[in-house]
């Protein structure tokens, strides 16, 4: 019976040791720094926002809705970019379940995103650069 007990203790001691959601403590991660990649990611906040980092329309904003947002020099686009490098019917942002994607229209230079020219529609995360011509914006939660 007190060889049971014992146990039992030594099990509550060894569980305790991680917090109820099963993830190591900041005291274990010190220890020993490969339990930092079982901590998991902070949640990222959704984007609510276009803004317009660099260009002729720096500093303007844009709230995300529901509809997808026309970007270019066309007076019909929903972002009417002031950009000589920038086609009519430029680029699309449109949303998918709970993310935004970004998608060339065929446009003559081409639309960056994170540096690289897309060739497909890619998901778009807050804080990543969108580069059409001379403009960049970003999504911002």
């Amino acid at each position: 019976m007190v060889i049971s007990v014992v146990g039992a203790i030594r099990r509550d001691l060894v569980v305790g040791s991680r917090n109820r959601t099963g993830t190591p403590t900041a005291r274990q991660i010190r220890k020993n720094p490969e339990l930092e990649k079982q901590v998991p990611a902070p949640a990222k906040l959704p984007a609510r926002q276009v803004f317009v980092t660099e260009g002729p329309l720096r500093g303007t904003t844009l709230e995300l809705a529901s509809s997808p947002i026309l970007l270019g020099r066309a007076q019909e686009a929903t972002l009417v970019l002031e950009d000589d490098y920038a086609s009519g019917r430029h680029a699309r942002l449109f949303p998918q379940g709970s993310r935004w994607f970004i998608e060339d229209l065929g446009s003559t230079n081409g639309t960056f995103l994170g540096g690289s020219q897309l060739t497909r529609a890619l998901p778009v995360e807050p804080g990543v650069p969108i580069r059409i011509g001379k403009t960049v914006l970003e999504l911002r939660p």
